[in-house]
């Protein structure tokens, strides 16, 4: 379907490319028009005139029928029109015969794996027309196609969707059916470990930009009968695989059927960015900066928040799955963590719980002292500002704050060999040299620091940069209200974050409503073997781990 803008659809669809009949020219000031050019205006005009929004109403409009035809020469025009044959290099449509029967492969040369396909066509070439007998359609798929993926379509809108996903389609001239081969071979990396999730020790794979990969990545940590893989498309244009996974004896059935009824929903053009915009479409958190879905690009964590109870999204071309329902407490939590011992465990929890909190607090806190020194304890007198700076500390806080996210997207724009160079220039050059020139003290850099390594060390991406807009928040109140606005700011943006759902669970769980049993086990990584229910929040059918001793 080509990129023609979308209008509404017409009542009455043309007959397919409309053709003069024979001796029908007519005269035109004296002259004989010429029919080649007059069939060109008529498809040309028919051409602007289409305002198909999906792959089915476009076949229709050229062939009036969604069926395939039994004419290989309807079937081929009809391709053109639609997919651009002909036109696009990369769309193939190979005519064939085989034991006297006109056949036509269609593929996309960039997708088709080429050996399979010879195989194929090689097993082809030994019919004969006493094999087609019973007919042509029985005798390809049932005698000679020698592959165990392969299936009849009757619509030629699916043999499309198919064949633009990588699959190849061979047309048999006399047949409403065609036969649907995969045969694809995506462009794929390697399953490397993900960066933004590196442990010191565990697996090093991740998940890739392909869908069937990532899936097989769960399935071999997950050999439950019970995990069940759904696959929906999404995006009129981009026609996107999604997959929606869980056990299916375990998760809670209200929350998939949500899940499945907002997916098949959607109704845009497509989802060309993926995830993101698949967790927009379906969340629907409008401007709210906290994330209330988990991303993960490691398979071994996708899979135990399966086996928890929840829902994982996987989506063709991106790296990342979701997962929902998620807590802010989940967003805090990281797979170091459970794979050393119990207290090391907890004692690595403990750190990073205390690095988000000096990312979300330090700052706005040191402000409020410096602001207020009547409120500080003897025991702190050294905290403040030994000398004065030439701006006031309010705009030191705000130009380092900007400051820090330009290095961050620089850092993710400059090529690998010049990174270190740049945080050489970065620390010494400007951080140096703008406190000896009086700009800033030092001690707003110093807890700048400090706070940005917390940001950077709270697992969720996500996560650490809502934190930062918070943070930010807070410095700004601190220096207009004082006191107050800081036990304002911080008060409201408990009350907001206790407010927020993620798929009808709590945001604050198990803080708020609080659950003592439960926090415990997020303040502390338990030993597995008492761990024996899955989290209450997430509504899991089956909530023991392990089977009740008698």
């Amino acid at each position: 379907m080509t990129d023609r803008e979308h209008r509404e659809y017409p009542q009455e669809k043309p007959d397919f490319i409309p053709y003069p009949e024979e001796n029908s020219a007519e005269e035109s000031d004296g002259m004989l028009q010429d029919p080649d050019k007059e069939d060109k205006e008529l498809r040309k005009m028919k051409v602007e005139n289409e305002r198909s929004d999906t792959i089915e109403e476009s076949v229709v409009y050229w062939q009036k029928s969604g069926r395939i035809s039994e004419n290989l020469d309807t079937t081929k025009k009809t391709l053109e029109e639609v997919v651009g044959l002909g036109k696009s290099f990369d769309v193939d449509f190979r005519e064939m015969t085989f034991g006297e029967t006109r056949t036509g492969l269609f593929y996309i040369s960039g997708f088709a794996k080429e050996e399979v396909l010879q195989e194929i066509l090689k097993r082809l070439t030994y019919l004969s027309p006493d094999n087609l007998s019973s007919g042509a359609l029985h005798a390809f798929f049932d005698l000679y196609i020698p592959h165990f993926q392969v299936k009849k379509i009757d619509k030629l809108s699916n043999v499309i969707t198919m064949v633009l996903s990588g699959m190849s389609a061979l047309f048999i001239e006399g047949e409403h059916e065609a036969l649907v081969m995969d045969t694809r071979s995506y462009p794929v990396r390697s399953p490397e470990e993900p960066s933004l999730e590196r442990v010191v020790r565990g697996a090093r794979d991740g998940f890739t930009e392909t869908l069937l990969s990532n899936v097989t990545l769960v399935r071999r940590r997950l050999r439950d009968p019970g995990l069940v893989l759904e696959m929906h498309k999404v995006g009129r244009r981009t026609q996107t695989d999604v997959c929606i996974a869980y056990i299916d004896d375990i998760v809670d059935k209200t929350q998939v059927e949500s899940v499945r009824d907002k997916i098949t929903s959607i109704n845009i053009d497509g989802i060309p960015l993926a995830d993101k915009q698949l967790e927009e479409a379906i969340v629907r958190k409008g401007w709210n900066p906290y994330p209330l879905v988990r991303y993960s690009e490691r398979p071994d964590v996708v899979a135990s928040h399966i086996l928890e109870g929840r829902v994982a999204l996987f989506s063709d071309t991106s790296p990342s799955v979701i997962i929902f329902p998620t807590t802010f407490f989940d967003l805090c939590q990281h797979a170091e963590e459970n794979r050393q011992t119990a207290f090391m465990g907890s004692y690595l929890r403990w750190v990073r719980f205390a690095g988000i909190f000096a990312s979300l607090f330090l700052l706005p806190l040191w402000l409020l002292l410096v602001i207020h020194p009547e409120l500080k304890p003897a025991s702190l007198a050294f905290i403040g500002p030994q000398t004065q700076a030439k701006i006031p500390l309010i705009a030191q806080f705000l130009l380092i704050e900007f400051g820090v996210d330009l290095l961050r997207m620089a850092a993710v724009h400059t090529p690998t060999p010049l990174a270190s160079a740049m945080g050489l220039i970065a620390a010494i050059l400007i951080g140096d040299i703008a406190v000896k020139t009086g700009l800033f003290v030092n001690e707003v850099v110093l807890y700048m620091a400090v706070a940005a390594i917390g940001m950077f060390a709270t697992p969720s991406y996500e996560l650490g940069l809502a934190n930062r807009v918070i943070r930010l928040g807070l410095i700004v109140a601190v220096a207009v209200f004082g006191g107050p606005g800081l036990v304002v700011g911080i008060t409201a943006f408990i009350i907001w974050l206790t407010l927020r759902r993620s798929y009808n669970s709590s945001y604050l769980w198990p803080f708020i409503p609080f659950n003592a049993k439960a926090m415990a086990a997020i303040l502390f990584r338990l030993p597995v073997m008492t761990s024996k229910q899955r989290p209450s929040f997430n509504k899991a059918r089956d909530r023991t781990r392990m089977p009740r001793q008698e």
